[in-house]
């Protein structure tokens, strides 16, 4: 799998993975700089020659709303999860042909749930048909976890592959504590991406 480039704000902030030709293309007009390049491979075109960027920085300030980092999406909440169900501790690669993972609601929609990170969960789609609209009070279920909200921090690099020059930023940015959970949900996911977040790292 390639790994794209780390994009950082004018501040140094992480803020996504872009392809290769996006990172040249920001650099060349002069919207970004290459702050951290592989010196051993070398971009070149017909006028153009530089090293492949792994880390740029934009020049301007680019503000990205927390609100939008936190919402509930299933690849963040499996992600979040281990890809894991929070029932009967099965992951992804464990279920049956005609089994999936799935969002169940704790406290189910038709009762007054909400659609929020406290009251979601990974469930296997035989654990999310056997609870149905009932609490897992009612049925003897137990979660393997509480539900919490991640820090934007974490949904928004779970789902990512990074080098280890890539890292030391969002380490910088954020502490060695963020890399080190980061590094253990990709260890609890056996350090192989699932299709669906593959799909994100562009």
């Amino acid at each position: 799998m390639s790994v794209g480039c780390l994009a950082l704000n004018s501040s140094f902030e992480p803020l996504t993975m872009v392809p290769l030709k996006r990172a040249l293309r920001l650099v060349i007009d002069g919207k970004a700089e290459i702050v951290e390049a592989d010196r051993d491979r070398t971009v070149r075109s017909e006028h153009l020659a530089l090293p492949r960027p792994a880390v740029i920085r934009l020049r301007k300030f680019v503000h990205v709303p927390r609100r939008f980092r936190r919402q509930v999406t299933n690849t963040f909440l499996f992600a979040r999860d281990a890809y894991r169900c929070q029932y009967c501790g099965r992951h992804g690669w464990e279920l049956r042909p005609r089994e999936s993972l799935t969002r169940d609601h704790v406290v189910p929609l038709s009762r007054g749930g909400l659609n929020t990170w406290t009251n979601v969960v990974t469930a296997c789609s035989s654990c999310n048909t056997r609870k149905a609209d009932h609490l897992v009070s009612e049925l003897g279920m137990h979660l393997l976890h509480q539900p919490v909200e991640p820090h934007f921090v974490h949904l928004s690099w779970a789902v990512r592959r990074l080098t280890p020059t890539q890292a030391r930023y969002i380490k910088l940015f954020y502490g060695p504590e963020v890399v080190r959970q980061l590094e253990a949900m990709e260890r609890r996911n056996g350090g192989v991406l699932p299709p669906e977040a593959q799909v994100l790292t562009g």
